[in-house]
């Protein structure tokens, strides 16, 4: 005869489900994927100039007149004066949107998310000296090799690296 057990049965049954709840949790919570999983590797512009650095250096020109003093900003000095100029730009890429990273580095974030660093121009800037004032402190300011670089500096919410 052929006796069934109701209770083991019961206990069975809900022991299936728990376990097949528990593996669909895996396969579930990879289906949303987060927008960091995705993001490849910083890239490091630094071994070449980009069309970014040039353009930058061309802006700030147009504006000086020929009785304008002018101060160069070099190193620290011009990372921070680009920083600021791109810091509240909404679009991405190399003209867009510029962070500060804890590390004391400036980086922008291309189309697919992906961050470059920025280097400024070896020739630096030329920018305004009341401009320019600003940035006296920074290694780079018309030429000086002490100051301040950009480490400690606080920035807003920037995405992570």
């Amino acid at each position: 005869m052929n006796t069934v057990y109701k209770e083991r049965k019961i206990v069975s049954r809900l022991l299936a489900v728990v376990l097949s709840a528990l593996l669909t949790v895996p396969l579930l919570s990879s289906c949303g994927g987060s927008r960091n999983a995705s993001v490849p590797p910083p890239v490091d512009d630094t071994a070449g100039r980009t069309v970014s650095d040039r353009q930058t250096q061309t802006q700030a020109k147009k504006g000086l007149g020929t009785g304008q003093k002018v101060a160069l900003l070099a190193g620290a000095a011009a990372l921070y004066y680009m920083y600021n100029q791109h810091k509240n730009a909404s679009q991405d890429g190399a003209q867009g949107k510029y962070y500060l990273s804890k590390n004391g580095r400036v980086y922008y974030r291309d189309a697919e998310h992906r961050a470059h660093w920025v280097t400024p121009p070896s020739e630096g800037i030329r920018v305004p000296e009341s401009e320019a004032q600003q940035y006296r402190q920074f290694q780079g300011y018309n030429g000086n090799t002490s100051g301040r670089d950009l480490t400690g500096i606080t920035s807003s919410a920037a995405p992570a690296l």
